[in-house]
């Protein structure tokens, strides 16, 4: 083993020894290789004891919400450190696990300087999910409440025919104004003759 001065004399010799990292996992969703700790580990502590460094990961932080990396040189006891913070996607153990290993792994590679090729990270970004198609926007509430308005006040069944057919499409397909429309034509289909207007035959929508 290699007497150094401290940490950073022995991780510049570490450096300068870090061999491939071997991608040694697939992402089945990707069906790509990538370097997962066992990999990264692999390389970077065998490396790094050689030069008298020891590799530490424990969590600390606010309610243990960090996962620290540290490497110690034991004859000065120097060291340094990396926390990342955990991200837990499910709360229970698994969610923790996932979420200890790859802040574990992050930390070898940041204070290592190793950079591997994160195929499952450059997939992800590659193909991103497609958002959902936004559903166009409805007339606004003030053209519904007019359109009600205006045929709810119709006096007779031309009228309302006309007041109909004037309205913009969208308004139309509202629900509540084709509601209000069918309310107002039963009404006064059902008027007193004397309150109706005579027609040949009926309105010509529904």
């Amino acid at each position: 083993m290699t007497e150094h001065k401290n940490i950073y004399a022995a991780l510049m010799a570490a450096q300068q020894e870090f061999g491939q990292v071997t991608k040694g996992s697939t992402n089945p969703a990707f069906r790509s290789k990538y370097a997962d700790l066992a990999d990264v580990a692999n390389v970077v502590i065998p490396t790094l004891s050689r030069q008298g460094v020891a590799v530490l990961h424990y969590m600390t932080g606010e309610n243990l919400s960090v996962m620290r990396t540290e490497f110690v040189h034991a004859s000065s006891e120097t060291k340094v450190n990396c926390d990342i913070p955990l991200i837990v996607d499910k709360q229970n153990m698994q969610g923790m696990k996932s979420a200890t290993t790859y802040a574990k792994r992050i930390g070898l590679e940041s204070l290592s300087g190793i950079a591997p090729e994160d195929d499952d990270g450059n997939q992800a970004a590659k193909s991103p999910p497609k958002p959902e198609p936004k559903k166009p926007a409805g007339p606004p509430r003030e053209a519904v409440d007019a359109a009600k308005a205006s045929l709810f006040n119709a006096d007779s069944l031309d009228a309302l025919k006309a007041i109909w057919m004037d309205l913009p499409a969208p308004v139309r397909a509202m629900q509540d104004v084709e509601r209000a429309k069918d309310a107002r034509k039963a009404e006064l289909e059902t008027a007193p003759p004397s309150a109706k207007t005579e027609i040949d035959d009926e309105i010509p929508f529904g």
